[in-house]
């Protein structure tokens, strides 16, 4: 079977519901990015971060995969398939794909502010007083600016070994993710699903561009991987 990897961000996971962080103002649900996306922002205000991960995990609970999602993890008959994910939802678990690496943390996941390493299953919300059995503050389990990607060397590993590679839903304009596609050094096939792509050469490959939605662009895609 070839290996046939995935790079998917929030682009995938609109067409369930989810909305998009930032405003075309650059704001967060209002917020400056950096008042609930860094340590810093949590220490200076630890009820609006955690507030705003609650409000994000209860809507996650609400929603469901979409066509994209499920045509992924049906692919799993045919390839050795790995999604490599900026996304922090469990859309592509629930529909029922079995390798997903997470660059960016899950939303429902808590974590030991005192040890990163103490992680645990998470529904419900998280506030000042949430703790451990080890009296540990918890917080959500993401990856916030300034901190280190913990997955990202399994996700180089990866796509070092890929023969095709879909990017879809995401520019790949965020580090480290934006670099893994120059790891992607025996990839027979690239291809890039977007309603809005960037400019194809900005990926510095030859790729195939399908400026669709997610799940239409995945439907034409299964077939073009049929043909194969």
């Amino acid at each position: 079977m070839k290996n046939l990897v995935f790079l998917t961000g929030a682009g995938i996971s609109a067409e369930s519901g989810i909305k998009t962080f930032r405003d075309a103002n650059g704001l967060w649900e209002g917020h400056d990015i950096m008042e609930v996306a860094s340590f810093e922002g949590f220490q200076n205000n630890p009820e609006i971060v955690l507030d705003f991960y609650n409000k994000r995990r209860k809507q996650l609970q609400e929603i469901e995969p979409n066509q994209a999602h499920f045509i992924i993890a049906d692919l799993q008959k045919d390839f050795k398939v790995t999604v490599i994910t900026q996304n922090v939802d469990d859309l592509h678990e629930r529909a029922g794909s079995k390798k997903i690496i997470h660059l960016h943390g899950e939303l429902l996941k808590a974590r030991s502010v005192e040890n990163a390493d103490l992680i645990y299953d998470w529904k419900d919300d998280i506030l000042i007083g949430t703790t451990n059995r080890e009296n540990h503050q918890l917080r959500p389990h993401i990856v916030w600016f300034g901190e280190a990607v913990s997955e990202i060397e399994n996700a180089i590993k990866v796509i070092e070994k890929a023969d095709i590679v879909v990017i879809i839903g995401t520019s790949l304009q965020v580090y480290p993710a934006a670099g893994l596609i120059d790891y992607a050094l025996n990839v027979k096939h690239f291809f890039y699903i977007d309603r809005n792509p960037v400019e194809s050469g900005y990926f510095n490959k030859p790729i195939k561009v399908i400026a669709k939605k997610a799940s239409t662009g995945m439907r034409d895609l299964q077939q073009i991987l049929n043909e194969l």
